[in-house]
């Protein structure tokens, strides 16, 4: 939406009117994916349908977006899946993220945005190969407290919600082993094409990724040092300093301070104020290159008492609303006028 600004002279003195003359229109098509296997903590399969039950649609509706709720994705039990070394519940993740990237693909060709509500992150597997399945080359925008990039022979816990990315980048195939139900996963995403934001809990295996693969980080550290602005000044230029691709956002509740939205499985503390979670998709919207949002790690068992539930179901909603337009400044009315002092 945009503004131009006209000075007027009237009898009463100068006033300034606002005119709304372009309303930008997004077409938002959501998915829930109630999946918690990536990691051992039950609840965060809730995540979806509480982040409805708060009005995400009716909310994204009153601000001007288009919305098709496609419901959630079914995901079929699995008998008898037992770690394969280090990694465990590989035969329900694998499943669950290849139905998933077919919904997400389906959304993708229906021509809309895509928000998959989560469920744990092991489900950024599946929303982003669906995603590229549709789009081909895709900027990932990883906003978290974890890079979630261990290998299955790097990672301290084998849960697979701290490895979705290392299954993903082309550079660390050779690192990945045959698992069960994961041989339709093709490499989608270069290294260059990823920017993580909110960095604060990164195991030393991860760090090392990191910097041999030259990935782009702004931890927690240079958010503070820089400030969010700046992030997302040079993020923007980063990934868009070649060819303009499709961004696929991916966002952890737990990259918020635990302040802010507590109810999740693994809280760091000293993480992104509202304020800055907010810009960070704020930011992003008015590329004009946003093409999918994961919104994930909603856990309410883990929140202690209602409001904390509350607060982190309602910075999710918030945050997704930044992703499609929703200004912090309020709905302007098509003519509005304000006398000079």
């Amino acid at each position: 939406r945009h503004r131009i600004m006209v000075i007027m002279k009237s009898s009463g003195g100068l006033q300034l009117a606002f005119r709304i003359y372009k309303r930008s229109h997004h077409s938002v098509g959501i998915i829930g994916a109630p999946f918690s296997k990536g990691q051992p903590r039950d609840g965060v399969e809730k995540g979806p349908d509480l982040i409805r039950a708060a009005g995400l649609v009716k909310k994204l509706k009153a601000q001007g977006c288009a919305v098709k709720d496609y419901g959630n994705v079914t995901f079929e039990e699995v008998a008898n899946d037992e770690p394969i070394g280090n990694v465990k519940r590989p035969r329900a993740v694998g499943s669950a993220n290849q139905r998933l990237s077919a919904a997400v693909h389906a959304v993708k060709n229906d021509g809309h945005t895509c928000v998959m509500l989560g469920g744990d992150h092991s489900l950024a597997i599946g929303s982003i190969q669906g995603h590229a399945a549709a789009k081909k080359d895709l900027s990932v925008v990883w906003v978290d407290a974890h890079a979630d990039i261990n290998t299955p022979l790097t990672s301290p816990t084998g849960n697979i919600h701290g490895q979705p990315m290392a299954y993903l980048i082309h550079e660390l195939q050779s690192k990945i082993p045959v698992l069960p139900n994961f041989s339709w996963i093709k490499p989608c995403v270069s290294a260059k094409d990823i920017v993580y934001i909110g960095l604060r809990d990164v195991d030393p295996e991860e760090h090392h990724i990191l910097k041999l693969l030259g990935i782009k980080v702004y931890s927690m550290t240079e958010v503070d040092r820089l400030g969010i602005a700046k992030v997302m000044e040079e993020t923007c230029d980063y990934i868009f300093s070649k060819v303009k691709k499709p961004i696929h956002l991916s966002y952890d509740i737990d990259a918020l301070d635990p302040s802010i939205s507590p109810a999740t499985g693994t809280p760091v503390v000293g993480g992104l104020t509202y304020r800055e979670g907010i810009y960070i998709t704020e930011h992003i919207c008015q590329t004009g290159l946003l093409s999918a949002v994961d919104m994930v790690e909603v856990n309410p068992k883990r929140g202690r008492t209602e409001d904390e539930i509350s607060s982190t179901v309602s910075a999710a909603v918030d945050l997704i609303r930044g992703c499609f337009g929703k200004l912090r400044e309020g709905n302007h009315p098509a003519d509005y006028k304000m006398p000079l002092p």
